[in-house]
């Protein structure tokens, strides 16, 4: 129904924005994703989707219109409401959860606080043809490369490491070695943090 929102910053949250349009203040659900993508400017525009239950309307607003069509994807899972779609958006970007699936990659989207393996493997059953459809992928041609990778990231943020911190980490080691294993990431991961 309200398919983006451009107006006046008001307010700015992790959690949520209140944008000013034409007077009106909305209030907006975001996700840590878009709350980095969001500049200190005057003026800024989120892609929207409302929310309509009986006892609420809820606006939530998305930087990239691929991070809105991800949050969409989601809600079509049984199981998976708004703020389960909104913190797996923000313990991965749009890219990592698109890739996870299309990848059948369980541990991946496990590693989000909230997701047990039978909801991660819903998500995988109901969406990887999907994604794999809309974003024209080719099973073969997704980064498995990237598994090893995934696999560490997961492992450190259940150890309780932040993931942008173990990331910039996991980066730098699979520079020195692009072909290391899990645990020779963790390993060296765990010293640098």
């Amino acid at each position: 129904m309200i398919h983006h929102l451009k107006g006046r910053l008001v307010e700015k949250n992790p959690t949520h924005v209140i944008i000013e349009c034409a007077g009106v203040g909305y209030f907006v659900n975001i996700s840590l994703h878009t709350f980095s993508k969001i500049v200190e400017a005057e003026n800024i525009q989120l892609f929207t989707h409302l929310q309509v239950k009986e006892d609420s309307h809820s606006l939530f607003g998305f930087a990239e219109k691929s991070e809105r069509e991800i949050f969409r994807l989601l809600l079509s899972v049984s199981g998976i409401g708004s703020s389960t779609a909104r913190t797996m958006l923000s313990s991965l970007d749009p890219v990592q959860i698109r890739d996870a699936i299309a990848n059948g990659n369980a541990p991946t989207i496990q590693g989000i606080k909230g997701i047990g393996a039978k909801t991660a493997q819903r998500v995988i059953l109901d969406l990887k043809d999907k994604i794999l459809k809309i974003y024209d992928i080719d099973e073969v041609s997704t980064h498995s490369n990237n598994t090893n990778k995934d696999e560490a990231l997961s492992a450190l943020e259940v150890l309780g490491f932040a993931r942008k911190q173990a990331e910039r980490v996991v980066d730098k080691v699979l520079g020195q070695g692009p072909s290391q294993s899990v645990e020779d990431i963790i390993k060296q991961a765990l010293k640098n943090l």
